[in-house]
């Protein structure tokens, strides 16, 4: 009998994506799948269209829109203008809220699943998942790296005789990862407030509840921290769970004429350097005028996506306006570059940019999702992280894997023209850079590897649903 689990993505098309590539592996494995997709608090038509766009490219995925949980009561004597809760509170609170219609959809199902598997923010429906007697798994987004780091902090934590600005400035030296700076965990863990108590406690304290933890990254890519989770040393009070490195699961691309694919065509292979910095990465005019300055004076092709910067405390779901180029960038910018450089709006369609022969580098915020296409895809990392775990998967780029290079000045207030230019050279002309490039080529073919019959995360794979029977087993 086919088996089947339901996919429970968090909110986020950064969530969702990794999200929809595990399940095709799933049913390139003869699982049956359905996506349980959470609306966000703040309905937007985005949500409905990456929801039509998803079930048309995945006809043999079943996806179902979770109803919206029962409005709570008003809370007595509150006022209109009570502090907003952070986001990571609201986020916490909206999908804790979901538990009950999950719990629905879970038991209304015609033959029962054979696991959960839960985004790492949805760790509450651990508690539906034990009511249902259900076997319940993680499926980690981010790197082995980063997991190993982040099963620790609570320990590290709990157990700190230093003040938190103490601690900021400290170098931790932990399991599965290189000497780091604290600075460089997401800025929520270096500070005492409830957002960051509750990710401590309702993600990486929980995550070893669950019956095991899917890991979008593969064996040769981080072999330390994979061998650290492994041999449970990341949680040093309790047993780990088995951890299971089944990528990389990225995006197959397939996006057709767009018109930075035909100026693409135009370009020598490997010589265009390609900046884009996610869907959240907004800078200020003054950062957009030294990249712009930094690409003229490199004289190095670049596809360059610029989106409007954010206004100060504005909502990160909301969505930003069409950016105006001559307003932003230095005048003649975009008449000088002509020919050498293409500047887009707002939005490329990143895999099939990354992979096409023209692309030579790749300027990233270093979201996982975005690094692991750029191995893919065989490219040099420009390390430029702005929020979240971005600054520790730098770390783990430039120190552990040798794949790039960090743009300094990032934690800074500017990254300068100077450096733009200077880093870009050296990525494109120097020596050193093209041993850059030859290192990133080597763990391409390793990716691929990790993927085919009998690689390492293929082997992993099959591990893991070997493991679901085993569980499910009376």
């Amino acid at each position: 009998m086919t088996k089947t689990v339901v996919l429970y993505p968090g909110l986020g098309a950064g969530h969702l994506t990794p999200m929809l590539q595990l399940a095709k592996l799933f049913l390139q494995h003869g699982v049956a799948v359905t996506v349980a997709l959470v609306e966000p608090p703040v309905k937007t038509p985005d949500f409905s269209a990456t929801v039509a766009r998803a079930a048309a490219s995945n006809p043999s995925i079943s996806f179902h829109v979770l109803p919206p949980p029962p409005q709570p009561p008003s809370t007595a004597g509150s006022s209109a203008d009570d502090t907003p809760r952070h986001p990571a509170l609201q986020m916490f609170d909206h999908l804790g809220a979901m538990n009950a219609p999950l719990r629905d959809f879970l038991r209304s199902l015609p033959t029962s699943a054979d696991a959960l598997v839960i985004d790492m923010f949805c760790a509450d429906a651990l508690d539906v998942a034990a009511e249902l007697n259900l076997p319940v798994y993680f499926f980690y987004a981010s790197g082995a790296g980063d997991l190993a780091v982040f099963l620790n902090i609570p320990s590290v934590r709990a157990n700190m005789t230093m003040s938190l600005q103490e601690f900021r400035g400290s170098v931790l030296s932990l399991p599965g990862a290189p000497p780091f700076k604290a600075s460089d965990l997401p800025e929520e863990l270096l500070k005492d407030s409830e957002a960051g108590k509750a990710i401590l406690r309702r993600m990486f304290r929980r995550m070893p509840e669950s019956n095991g933890i899917l890991v979008n990254t593969f064996e040769s890519l981080e072999p330390r921290a994979a061998r650290a989770l492994r041999d449970g040393l990341c949680v040093p009070d309790r047993a780990t769970p088995p951890v299971y490195c089944v990528g990389p699961l990225v995006s197959g691309g397939g996006e057709k004429g767009h018109e930075c694919l035909r100026w693409l065509d135009a370009q020598p292979d490997r010589s265009v350097v390609f900046l884009t910095f996610g869907s959240l990465g907004t800078f200020p005019k003054k950062q957009l005028e030294e990249i712009a300055v930094g690409l003229e004076r490199s004289g190095q092709r670049f596809l360059w996506v610029v989106r409007s910067p954010r206004g100060s405390g504005q909502n990160l779901n909301e969505p930003l306006p069409e950016p105006d180029l001559d307003a932003l960038l230095p005048d003649g910018f975009l008449e000088r570059t002509k020919g050498r450089g293409l500047v887009l709006k707002s939005w490329a369609p990143q895999v099939d940019v990354l992979r096409h022969s023209a692309t030579g580098a790749f300027v990233t915020h270093c979201g996982w999702n975005s690094t692991l296409e750029g191995i893919v895809a065989g490219l040099p990392l420009l390390c430029w992280p702005l929020y979240a775990e971005q600054r520790m998967n730098k770390v783990f780029i430039v120190e552990e894997m040798k794949l790039g290079v960090e743009m300094r000045g990032y934690d800074e207030e500017v990254v300068t023209a100077e450096e733009v230019e200077t880093k870009l050279r050296w990525v494109m002309e120097s020596e050193d850079g093209c041993a850059l490039r030859e290192r990133v080529l080597v763990v391409k073919d390793r990716a691929a590897e990790a993927l085919k019959e009998g690689g390492s995360s293929y082997v992993a794979f099959v591990e893991f649903i070997e493991d679901i029977e085993t569980v499910n087993r009376p």
